[in-house]
């Protein structure tokens, strides 16, 4: 008798093969298509709270079996997060007490994006801000969404290279220790589970994939 396939086997991707004549995105692309057997429609949005950083709503869906659903919705205007490499292959992070976690983090500077400001311009200006270091070249990395379940916050990650030294003004309030590390042991820090920072983690994997020659 045949086993049955599994489904997680026997997906979307099984049958979006990418054409010999096709890019190499061109599957994802497909898969990213809207397919009305998963969106949702908003019926209706009200707005719960809204704060100096994020604001929260409550939205009324319609689901495609035709059954509403709730869903609870953080509102983000998004940031950029800025990994600086030295000429000797060290990163730079910075040491900084975040109380949603009890405890000390290491991440790369990073900040959100002011009124009218882009992706680029925030990470020079937390660059500069955070650890005084001004940027000769910046180079894009990836966009990471935090948890988009629930949120539309999204990060926009780049690299930093050709370094030089101005003068650090954190914001107010805003204490922090900058830290060199080598790329290695930044990813054996990861592997280990502690540094557990999501744009942290794409930076320096994306450093090292370039270091490689690998991106």
């Amino acid at each position: 008798m045949d086993k049955p396939e599994a489904a997680g086997l026997a997906g979307a991707g099984a049958g979006a093969r990418a054409r010999p004549d096709e890019g190499p995105l061109a599957r994802i692309r497909r898969l990213l298509e809207p397919d009305p057997r998963l969106c949702e429609r908003v019926c209706s949005t009200s707005a719960e709270w809204e704060g100096r950083v994020f604001s929260v709503e409550l939205l009324d869906v319609a689901l495609p079996d035709g059954s509403h659903g709730r869903r609870e919705l953080v509102r983000h205007h998004g940031g950029a997060g800025v990994g600086a490499i030295r000429e000797d292959g060290c990163i730079c992070l910075v040491r900084q007490f975040r109380v949603a976690l009890g405890r000390v983090s290491l991440e790369i500077p990073a900040g959100r994006l002011e009124p009218g400001e882009d992706g680029p311009r925030c990470a020079a200006r937390e660059l500069g801000e955070e650890t005084g270091l001004v940027a000769g070249r910046l180079e894009p990395v990836a966009r990471s969404l935090g948890s988009p379940g629930f949120t539309d916050e999204a990060t926009q990650v780049f690299l930093a290279y050709e370094l030089s030294a101005g003068s650090s003004h954190p914001d107010e309030g805003e204490l922090v220790d900058v830290a060199w590390v080598p790329l290695d042991e930044v990813l054996a820090g990861i592997r280990a589970g502690l540094i557990d920072d999501g744009k942290t983690i794409v930076a320096a994997q994306a450093a090292a994939l370039r270091a490689h020659g690998l991106a």
